[in-house]
């Protein structure tokens, strides 16, 4: 039995080490993802000979399938956006490449698929069609994988990168696998994932026979986002983080461990727009490394702090956003000196609470109540009636009633949502940067 670690994913071998732990992928996993999966490379016979002794060290691994680990390579940066990138520097590298090492005038470089293409390409193959048996060269039916991609043009237009495109690997997935190793193994998942049928394949960091053979400890793999991979989100006050923080756990907890609130467990350290805008200001000027996004909400204080802010040029690895507009928002009922009108209140009274499930039985239609003008803006700002209700109200839903749709929950998720996007449009920004 062998002792490598591994990352595959249908068993196409992304990484490789084998006299040490190296790269670290406990970012793409959670502690759940932690198992005992059946190996290849273990000799099951041995153990039915005898059974006093047991394989679970060995079959210790991290597993997780491609679809629900989508959402973890986009918070790290791997969005399409990003293996695109990846793709077109590969294919000037191999521009330059030809044309270093044999002057050919420009007019006849190689040809190189566009990055649309290639995505076709990926389309067409799923990797579990692919056969995974291995068949040497003078094997019958080694020549029918190999003639099968080779057929295909398109194979001669990919990226060569440093990989050595005449070998074949030992089956049709890995040379498949082969093919498209010029990308980072990162982007490797990515680009699969644009392929449905890849979806339910499983990625695997396989390091169990590395423990079992003496050479690290279980407690040496650590699942989860990596501090330096969080995002710090930063609110105007202490229910918006409750808020999004139940949100997460409820909604998204396939990425809950890549956020972060700042301690609010005695009060707010800097509760209200107009102090959330000052520590962004402040943030801002000095070099701070911490990935962070300030929140804030939609109504008239709230899209005056942010617009504000657009003054600055913001490092890299901060963000500030506004609570989305919604449909349901555009024709609320608000109080004022004229009575209740309904009104848009997009812009002008949608705290946070007011994407939460407003129904509350016994109560009235949901209303906002106009307060202050905003002569800068030219708008009221409004504030939610009650609005520490409909906030109760989530935190005592159950998980049952939210699952059902008892608790509607789908106007939070646009928030989440909003945050999501936002969050991977950074680590896309640092990833391009580094």
């Amino acid at each position: 039995m062998t002792t490598p670690i591994t990352l595959t994913v249908g068993a196409i071998t992304l990484t490789f080490n084998k006299w040490e732990i190296g790269v670290d992928h406990g970012m793409l996993f959670q502690e759940s993802d932690r198992q005992r999966r059946r190996h290849p490379d273990i000799d099951y016979s041995y153990y039915d000979e005898h059974p006093e002794e047991d394989p679970a060290q060995s079959e210790t691994c991290f597993c997780r399938s491609l679809g629900s680990m989508l959402p973890r390579l986009e918070l790290l940066g791997y969005t399409l956006a990003t293996v695109k990138a990846e793709y077109e520097m590969q294919v000037t590298q191999d521009t330059e490449r030809y044309d270093e090492d044999d002057g050919t005038p420009s007019p006849t470089r190689p040809e190189r698929l566009e990055f649309a293409k290639f995505v076709e390409f990926i389309r067409r193959y799923p990797v579990s069609d692919l056969d995974d048996e291995y068949r040497p060269d003078n094997e019958s039916g080694s020549e029918q994988w190999r003639a099968r991609l080779a057929a295909d043009p398109a194979v001669a237009l990919l990226p060569q990168g440093d990989q050595d495109r005449d070998v074949d690997g030992y089956s049709e997935r890995s040379h498949f696998g082969g093919l498209i190793g010029f990308l980072s193994p990162y982007s490797v998942l990515r680009v699969l994932a644009e392929n449905p049928a890849n979806l339910t394949l499983d990625v695997v960091w396989d390091y169990g026979n590395f423990v079992d053979a003496g050479w690290a400890k279980n407690e040496e793999f650590v699942a989860g986002a990596r501090r330096a991979q969080t995002f710090l989100l930063a609110t105007e006050g202490t229910s918006d983080t409750h808020i999004l923080k139940r949100g997460l756990s409820l909604l998204r907890p396939d990425v809950e461990d890549f956020f972060r609130f700042i301690d609010i467990e005695e009060r707010h350290p800097f509760s209200g727009t107009g102090n959330l805008a000052k520590f962004a200001e402040g943030l801002v000027k000095i070099d701070v490394q911490n990935r962070v996004v300030f929140v804030f909400d939609n109504d008239a204080e709230g899209a005056d702090a942010y617009r504000s802010l657009q003054r600055f040029s913001f490092p890299v690895n901060m963000r500030s956003m506004l609570l989305p507009d919604l449909d349901q928002l555009r024709d609320f009922p608000a109080r004022g000196p004229s009575g209740v009108v309904r009104t848009d209140i997009n812009g002008r009274a949608a705290a946070i609470e007011c994407y939460l499930d407003l129904r509350l039985a016994g109560r009235p239609e949901a209303r906002v109540t106009w307060t202050n003008f905003k002569e800068s803006m030219g708008i009221y700002q409004g504030s939610l009636d009650f609005k520490e209700s409909y906030a109760k109200a989530f935190y005592e839903a159950s998980v049952e009633a939210i699952a059902t749709g008892t608790y509607d929950v789908r106007n939070l998720k646009t928030v989440l949502d909003a945050l999501f996007a936002t969050c991977c449009a950074m680590s896309t920004d640092i990833l391009r940067r580094e």
